[in-house]
């Protein structure tokens, strides 16, 4: 199961784009609503999410969390105790975490992006603390997937994707979706 944090604010190109190509691929996505089950996006787009995170449980089934950017949707997913808990049960175990665009933010002020390449909006950079940032759209470094923002949204799911399913999966994504 995959865990998508939705909060207001989030840049919707980066939540939809990553999550239409993790189902496309076979995974069980859940968005889990940070501020109600009712969010909107920094763009006017309202979504129900599956679950709020209040009802979010972390247990063995967790494969992946995933954290799209925007504003104030970072800044929401930053102030959050369950996001928070959700980044440290899945960093304890080597669960695959991604975030994009601001939110490797999020992962940065906590030390988890420390001696790891990553990548953000540009701007955000002085959050990554101790990462080595790259000059990279996408960046995998062991379990942590970073991208830069709306404009790399497609690569970033696949990179997830690939993570998830393998480098088969990935390139049968590329064929049904003309890239």
């Amino acid at each position: 199961m995959i865990y998508v944090f939705l909060a207001d604010g989030f840049e919707e190109v980066e939540a939809l784009c990553p999550i239409d190509l993790l189902r496309r691929a076979g995974a069980d996505v859940r968005l889990v609503g940070v501020t109600g089950r009712m969010v909107e996006g920094a763009h006017g787009i309202r979504m129900e999410t599956d679950l709020s995170a209040d009802e979010m449980v972390l247990d063995r089934s967790l494969e992946m969390i995933v954290l799209p950017g925007g504003m104030p949707g970072t800044a929401n997913l930053d102030a959050s105790a369950a996001v928070n808990d959700a980044i440290r049960f899945a960093a304890e175990r080597g669960i695959t975490i991604g975030a994009i665009c601001a939110a490797p933010m999020v992962l940065g002020k906590r030390g988890y992006l420390s001696g790891r390449t990553a990548v953000c909006y540009p701007g955000f950079e002085k959050y990554l603390t101790g990462a080595n940032i790259s000059a990279k759209s996408v960046v995998a470094d062991e379990n942590f997937i970073t991208a830069k923002g709306m404009g790399v949204a497609h690569l970033f799911g696949l990179e997830l994707v690939g993570a998830m399913f393998g480098e088969d999966a990935v390139e049968e994504l590329k064929q049904s979706t003309m890239m």
